[in-house]
């Protein structure tokens, strides 16, 4: 696995995150799917929730943006740079997920994703989340925190 660094981001990092997310959903691009803009408001996201950032050689290569609820914690986006793919870092960006929860009590973890991202839907459900709907093209899936 590549080393990484993982820590909570900074307003200085936003234009780079929604760089880092614009590259991570353009890869899906010949797929036509439609995706809300992922990229908008990570200034906002920054000051009000928790979001970490993924550290290789200086650059963002991951962003996890995690928002508190009443009894769980969503996870509002994930992203890794192509070219990290594959490397793990995903899986230990929402490990930050199952972490929050723990530490703020939250049973449950929630997450959308689209149906024409069968890959996203087999790795979380291999990570422990069960898909609890689907409708007009968005899967839901939540997971029970250990």
């Amino acid at each position: 696995m590549a080393n990484f660094t993982i820590r909570k981001a900074v307003p200085g990092d936003a234009e780079e995150i929604s760089q880092l997310m614009k590259a991570a959903y353009a890869i899906y691009a010949s797929r036509r799917l439609d995706f809300p803009d992922v990229s908008a408001g990570i200034d906002n996201d920054i000051r009000d929730h928790m979001v970490s950032v993924a550290m290789a050689n200086g650059f963002v290569v991951g962003a996890i943006v995690l928002v508190l609820g009443r009894d769980f914690v969503q996870v509002a986006n994930v992203a890794v740079l192509p070219g990290h793919t594959g490397s793990g870092l995903g899986r230990r960006l929402l490990a930050l997920a199952d972490d929050l929860a723990r530490e703020k009590g939250k049973p449950t973890l929630r997450l959308s994703t689209h149906e024409g991202l069968p890959e996203n839907i087999a790795l979380y459900s291999h990570l422990g989340w069960q898909e609890t709907g689907r409708e007009m093209g968005k899967v839901t899936m939540t997971k029970t925190v250990s």
